[in-house]
């Protein structure tokens, strides 16, 4: 019997809702699928592009912004790593010449991440063999229900994992 799996009992016990032996199956299944997703992806991004899968969507993410720059809460947001981790993550990609950090003049503690002509011009060679990666590795394996399936359940889950009340504690905030 695993960590996770004995009978259900109801939440009126106070005891946990154990995890069936299929939600067991399911849940076990979706974390080896997602941790051996990233590797792939991380992997992929190294040998292409010598940066690591977060540092990749930190930059297609400013690509996407008005005049390709947000603001660093936001881009902490988007990327749902800590404020700390985000200035790391743009130190390093500042030093390879594809991001650049601006003051706020509306707000002298904020800052801007702007890609950089470089930046784009990185983003421009590596998108192809990302996508492709990406693509052999979901959704060529998935027929287009399936597909259509996945993104119903994981906009699902990700809508009910975001706090609606103000002051949540986040990492993205910290």
């Amino acid at each position: 019997m695993g960590y996770m799996n004995t009978a259900p009992i109801p939440p009126s016990t106070g005891e946990p809702r154990w995890l069936t032996t299929e939600e067991q199956r399911v849940w076990r299944s979706y974390i080896e699928a997602a941790t051996l997703l990233e590797d792939h992806l991380d992997r992929q991004l190294q040998r292409d592009a010598g940066m690591p899968h977060v540092y990749y969507g930190l930059l297609v993410k400013l690509a996407e912004s008005p005049r390709r720059r947000l603001r660093m809460t936001e881009l902490a947001r988007y990327a749902k790593i800590t404020r700390s981790r985000l200035s790391h993550a743009v130190a390093r990609l500042e030093k390879n010449g594809w991001v650049r950090r601006e003051d706020c003049p509306s707000d002298k503690r904020g800052q801007f991440a702007i890609l950089t002509d470089e930046g784009h011009e990185v983003l421009r060679r590596t998108a192809p063999g990302h996508v492709d990666a990406v693509r052999q590795a979901v959704f060529d394996r998935l027929t287009p229900e399936q597909q259509k399936s996945l993104g119903e359940i994981m906009r699902i889950v990700s809508e009910g994992l975001q706090p609606r009340e103000a002051g949540a504690d986040l990492p993205w905030l910290r």
